[in-house]
């Protein structure tokens, strides 16, 4: 018998709506119907980026995902669960065109997606008009549930996520620098990336708020390899502190190249989630000692029965920070599905898209494998699920560059807690 993790989970409210799905066997959702045959599977799709530097990311949501589809035996609502998995990338072009493919399938009941925010906002204004939703389990940049044009916003109806807002990330990680490390002076760095730019505007906001200096803000593009001159610049500001919450491989030039930068020698290095790799640490080599990484931070017995689960159906450990966020993302989609599905007198189920956006809107104190989840409906958090629990700061040792992973986490969201009672 298979060692799956049954972390059985329904929605916290019963949902009342306005409209059946039906009326004598028609459609009367305003967004329309999914209909599925007595005979046919339920399907739901992933925009995942599964191909590239940052296919990891993409292996990492698609294994959570099979993982709480495998726990319920591959079935709902006594019909076979049928997985599309369509490749994002990591672009806006990319998103695009997926959410193009994935709108164009009338059988697709809901999308866990995209892996990158980048992608995402390629892929929301299709997703959204074609009265579909989409949950994403990395989706992080903050302009994605901010519904303020003016501000830089992007939110479209439709768009949910389970992993955190970035305004919690880039939060941490500053108050860590202050707090932990003693920094007095930072710079960032970006690449142009509305989530790698997102938080990196946060950090720096967030430490100058709290007293900091931040002494330099810059941007490097993507695919580039030698990183001299912005490190270069960067040593004449002088910085305690320099935080990239870049993707790899750029991540980890600069961190490679920092240590080798006169003036550099002991500032302290920090990254994000999008370098929370196991790979990381090996490819930067012994500059990664050190190095702080704010990512996702998931524990408990769900969790570690969770990760046996993973070894035993996919082998080894999780390649990255975000795997729970979709295992709970899709299962929050799967029991929407079930609560809004009406069943016709041929066997036919109808689901109403307007229904079953309601449904997921409607998600009050979820029990997640990743905490409880409460989906917002205002802005600038409209469509998060998530809070800024479930995140933490982790330090690399030489183990990890040995090709162990995770690193250890050194400080979390409690530990901040119990510095603020103190």
């Amino acid at each position: 018998m298979k060692k799956y993790l049954l972390l059985f989970t329904a929605l916290s409210l019963l949902f009342a709506f306005s409209l059946p799905a039906m009326a004598d066997g028609h459609c009367m959702d305003e967004l329309g119907c999914v209909e599925v045959g007595q005979d046919d599977p339920i399907v739901i799709g992933a925009l995942l980026t599964v191909s590239g530097a940052t296919s990891f990311y993409g292996e990492d949501s698609r294994g959570g995902i099979e993982i709480a589809i495998d726990a319920r035996d591959g079935m709902l609502l006594g019909r076979e669960i049928e997985l599309v998995v369509e490749d994002s990338l990591c672009s806006a072009e990319g998103g695009q065109a997926t959410a193009q493919r994935a709108a164009a399938d009338e059988s697709i009941v809901g999308l866990i997606g995209t892996t990158c925010s980048g992608a995402a906002q390629g892929a929301m204004p299709i997703i959204s008009e074609a009265g579909m939703l989409m949950i994403s389990p990395s989706n992080t940049s903050p302009r994605l549930t901010n519904d303020d044009v003016d501000a830089g916003g992007t939110y479209y109806p439709g768009y949910f996520r389970t992993a955190h807002n970035d305004l919690f990330q880039g939060s941490m990680g500053a108050r860590f620098a202050i707090e932990v490390l003693g920094a007095e002076t930072a710079a960032t760095i970006h690449d142009g990336d509305p989530y790698t730019e997102g938080l990196a505007v946060v950090m720096a906001d967030t430490f100058a708020e709290m007293g900091g200096d931040v002494v330099f803000q810059g941007a490097v593009a993507k695919g580039d390899t030698d990183m001299t001159a912005i490190l270069t610049e960067i040593a004449a500001s002088g910085p305690d502190v320099i935080y990239f919450p870049v993707f790899t491989p750029e991540s980890e030039f600069i961190a490679s190249q920092a240590r080798n930068t006169p003036g550099l020698e002991d500032a302290q290095l920090m990254v994000s989630d999008g370098s929370f790799s196991s790979s990381f640490a090996g490819n930067v080599g012994s500059g990664a000692v050190g190095i702080h990484m704010t990512s996702p931070y998931v524990a408990g017995e769900e969790y570690d029965a969770f990760l046996m689960t993973w070894d035993d159906l996919i082998g080894g450990s999780p390649p990255s920070g975000f795997h729970a966020h979709a295992y709970d993302a899709v299962n929050m989609l799967m029991d929407a599905v079930e609560a809004v599905a009406e069943e016709a007198d041929d066997g036919s189920l109808m689901i109403g898209r307007q229904a079953l956006r309601d449904a997921v809107s409607a998600i009050e104190n979820y029990a997640g494998l990743t905490g409880t989840l409460t989906c917002q409906d205002e802005s600038p958090y409209r469509g998060d699920c998530a809070t800024g629990s479930a995140l933490a700061v982790y330090e690399i040792t030489q183990a990890e560059v040995d090709g162990a992973w995770p690193p250890a986490v050194v400080w979390d969201m409690s530990m901040a807690m119990g510095m603020d009672e103190g």
